[in-house]
């Protein structure tokens, strides 16, 4: 169950007054287990400790809902089993298992990963902070959640339900809290001899708060409303690859006769420079995704 709202302010009051004793962090991590006992969730991957299965949830979860994530997860890697599977696997194949789920750029970016896994580091994934955030798409906040998850090294991360938790129990009242403040705070408060359920706790606590009162994310210095989907460049571009999907290849009226808005021109040129697309003697068509591989 969540904190009695009644001893909330109790709990922040001392924390203001006197900093985190240990008291306090032992309160702190009693509210926040206990509600993982009565209310967390059976994810899939959390079941896992393969670290390419954990990559892959962690790559689908950025910017995306569980409950999505939930319907492709299993598909995903029954089509690819492993980095070498993935590797050798054309963009095509990729993006129509990614499908629904958004943001194709995580999709091209865990082909890129597995090559580079299979390339440089014999088919398994690092365990090493600085060679995960070398990879494709993955910066400090999914390093660290691969470090906790695959490795369960003790480290701190970031995203935004830990965010929201830290928030909501110790900077209730103050507005642009950077996460250089926070740092300490999840550091302190860190579960070492349980790093995983400790984290998957936390993320089910902040998952509850987003449903339960007023989004304490906002209060974050780094906080960005996203913007709106339909109508958007990221909808026509999803379009525009979704047409590649059944089409080997497409002239430009084509492509105008079947999404016809001024963007088009330039988002084909944007799709050519990140490597989504292919031209050729005025015909356009999905890159492969091997292309510059020897």
């Amino acid at each position: 169950m969540a904190v009695c709202q009644d001893s909330l302010p109790d709990f922040q009051r001392t924390f203001r007054e006197g900093g985190l004793s240990g008291a306090l962090i032992t309160q702190f991590q009693n509210i926040i287990y206990q509600h993982y006992e009565e209310q967390g969730r059976e994810l899939p991957w959390r079941q896992s400790h393969d670290p390419y299965e954990i990559l892959i949830s962690e790559i689908m979860l950025q910017q995306t809902q569980v409950e999505r994530v939930l319907g492709q997860y299993g598909p995903f890697l029954q089509k690819f089993p492993d980095f070498q599977a993935l590797a050798q696997a054309s963009l095509a194949e990729i993006l129509l298992a990614w499908l629904g789920l958004g943001y194709n750029r995580r999709a091209q970016a865990l082909q890129r990963i597995a090559q580079q896994v299979v390339r440089q580091h014999n088919g398994r994934l690092p365990a090493e902070r600085a060679s995960l955030e070398g990879l494709p798409g993955i910066g400090a906040a999914t390093a660290g959640a691969l470090l906790v998850f695959a490795f369960e090294q003790p480290v701190v991360f970031l995203e935004t339900n830990i965010r929201r938790v830290y928030l909501h129990f110790f900077y209730p009242k103050v507005e642009a809290v950077t996460d250089k403040m926070l740092y300490p705070l999840i550091l302190m408060t860190m579960d070492v001899q349980q790093v995983r359920p400790w984290y998957y706790a936390l993320m089910d606590y902040g998952a509850m708060l987003k449903r339960t009162v007023p989004n304490p994310n906002r209060r974050s210095a780094h906080y960005q409303r996203q913007s709106a989907f339909p109508g958007s460049d990221r909808e026509l571009r999803s379009r525009i690859l979704r047409l590649f999907l059944t089409h080997s290849e497409l002239s430009a009226n084509a492509i105008g006769a079947n999404l016809p808005d001024g963007r088009i021109p330039r988002l084909l040129q944007d799709l050519i420079r990140e490597k989504f697309l292919v031209q050729e003697n005025g015909f356009y068509r999905l890159a492969t995704g091997q292309e510059g591989l020897a």
